[in-house]
């Protein structure tokens, strides 16, 4: 089907939390078999991650819940000689190996890419790590708070009161994952096939700041924190109303005489200080002032209609509950249900891929799996007995 493209791809998932997860998750919704390899007896931590302290305690925390939907999950011990062995026979079946362990540490195990290369020639190794796998910063900690705070996006986050301020979602492991799916992706296509690929949160994260850092890089304009003001045109930002909060972009000199003329401000047009854009940049916040005092008759959703229908792009601020809950998400298709099980006590809605393919919607087929759900089927393929998978149990290697 053209929603599964990477059906009869198999990916070994050995990475924890988010990035990784994520990044594994895009795949399994676009047709891959991704086989969770998870730490004997814990499993990935963000399975005691979460909200609801009855989920984490059952290893089925909401943070697990939310990208690991589609997979498969077995439970290995990289360290135990066996699990080496087990791990290198799984890789020879595999397409893609997905890691996020700090730099080194598959070095260590005796697990890095030249040793995994060197029996499987074509497998795409994909290391995700917060700064890369060399470098000054590369034995530095990565979390998504650290890579927000050393990419200089929280420098340009808030407004001059409140900036430096964190991004409200883990962008910094959203768009890791994503980078890394991107880059698989294109591997996958790639002839012959086999590589390794090298993905930095950090490097991830700057290359979405394009107008930012080009701002600076050619610029020379130092990157500052202007709110919900959008730094390169006025009006555009955020603007009180009567009811709610309302995003206008009148960035084009037509949509600001609209603007102007549909809020009946035709003295605005006159003004020196609102003549062309660059006038209306350094006197946005007396223009913003202004215009909310015009704004307050009515409704930020009134508003949208009116003014979108004129062509004056304009969008009310939404709540995280209001966008999950509006008739447009669920003309989409956008949210998947899965119903209560054996390992998990309640019906769950979890999010999918930001993506159609022929007016169709990839959807993944299984709930997220319980610590270890597939060893038998997985480790069987493999021909493993049931008194050989019962050795090994006993010796802590599954």
């Amino acid at each position: 089907m053209t929603t599964r493209p990477l059906a009869g791809t198999r990916v070994l998932d050995l990475t924890n939390v988010l990035a990784g997860p994520f990044a594994c998750h895009q795949l399994a919704h676009l047709g891959a078999e991704v086989i969770k390899v998870e730490a004997v007896g814990r499993g990935d931590l963000a399975r005691n991650l979460g909200s609801d302290p009855d989920l984490n305690a059952t290893g089925m925390g909401i943070s697990f819940l939310a990208q690991n939907a589609g997979k498969k999950s077995i439970t290995l011990n990289l360290k135990h000689p066996d699990g080496k062995a087990l791990l290198k026979r799984l890789v020879a079946t595999a397409d893609v190996l997905v890691e996020n362990f700090r730099p080194g540490v598959m070095a260590r195990l005796h697990l890095d890419y030249p040793r995994l290369k060197a029996i499987h020639p074509s497998l795409i190794y994909c290391a995700i790590s917060g700064f890369g796998q060399d470098g000054p910063w590369v034995s530095r900690p990565a979390y998504d708070q650290i890579i927000q705070g050393a990419s200089g996006l929280m420098s340009v986050t808030g407004d001059g009161d409140s900036a430096p301020l964190r991004v409200g979602s883990p962008i910094a492991d959203t768009v890791g994952g994503l980078t890394a799916a991107m880059a698989i992706n294109a591997a996958l296509n790639a002839r012959p096939r086999g590589c390794l690929i090298d993905v930095s949160m950090l490097e991830g994260l700057l290359s979405t700041m394009g107008w930012v850092l080009s701002n600076f890089l050619i610029g020379g304009q130092y990157p500052g924190a202007y709110g919900n003001e959008n730094p390169t045109s006025a009006p555009s930002g955020t603007f009180r109303t009567g009811e709610g909060l309302l995003n206008i972009a009148a960035n084009k000199d037509e949509q600001w005489q609209a603007l102007c003329t549909h809020l009946g401000r035709h003295d605005l047009l006159q003004h020196l200080d609102y003549a062309n854009r660059e006038q209306r940049k350094r006197n946005r916040h007396r223009l913003r002032m202004t215009l909310e005092d015009s704004l307050a008759t009515k409704s930020a959703t009134a508003w949208e209609a009116e003014l979108n229908a004129l062509d004056i792009p304009s969008g009310a601020v939404l709540s995280v509950q209001e966008v999950l809950e509006s008739e447009h998400l669920a003309a989409r298709d956008f949210l998947e249900d899965f119903a209560a099980s054996a390992t998990l006590d309640r019906d769950i809605q979890v999010v999918s891929t930001g993506v159609k393919i022929d007016g169709a919607r990839p959807k993944v087929e299984t709930a997220p799996p319980a610590l270890g759900a597939d060893a038998a089927e997985i480790w069987g393929e493999l021909g493993l007995s049931e008194d050989d998978l019962a050795d090994l149990y006993e010796k802590g290697v599954i």
